[in-house]
C-alpha cells in the first residue's frame, strides 16, 4: 500500500523520479488518465509487490523502471519484466505472476502471487 499523495510529490518534486520508477508505455498510461496519479501510486505498489513476493527483495542487476505493468485486451493487468531485470530474475526460475491492483483518492495497493 503507499498514499498517492506520496507518490505525486515524488513525481512533482524529483527530477528523473517518474523516469526511474515507470518505463514510458506507464507514463503514457498514467499521463493519459484524469487521476493519474492513482494510477502511478497503484504501480509503484505493484512493483514493491512483486519484489516482496520473489523473497529477495530489490536486487543487484534489476530495475524498478524494468517491471512493467500492463494490461491484456480485458483489462486485466499483468507484469513484464524487461531488460536486465528480465534476465536476472529468469535466472532464479521461472513462474507464473499473479497481480491486483486497488486504489482510490488517497490509497493505492496491489497484490503480487508468485505460482510455481
Amino acid at each position: 500500500m503507499i498514499e498517492v499523495d506520496r507518490v505525486a510529490e515524488k513525481i512533482g518534486k524529483e527530477s528523473g523520479f517518474r523516469e526511474m520508477i515507470f518505463t514510458p508505455a506507464e507514463i503514457a498510461y498514467c499521463e493519459s488518465k484524469t487521476n493519474k496519479f492513482e494510477h502511478y501510486a497503484a504501480r509503484f505498489a505493484a512493483k514493491e509487490a512483486f519484489f516482496k513476493a520473489l523473497g529477495t527483495g530489490w536486487l543487484t542487476g534489476t530495475a524498478f523502471n524494468q517491471v512493467e505493468i500492463v494490461h491484456t485486451d480485458q483489462g486485466q493487468p499483468q507484469i513484464s519484466l524487461l531488460g536486465k531485470t528480465a534476465e536476472t530474475i529468469e535466472a532464479i526460475g521461472s513462474f507464473k505472476i499473479l497481480v491486483s491492483l486497488s486504489h482510490l483518492k488517497a490509497v493505492a495497493s496491489a497484490v503480487v502471487i508468485l505460482e510455481k
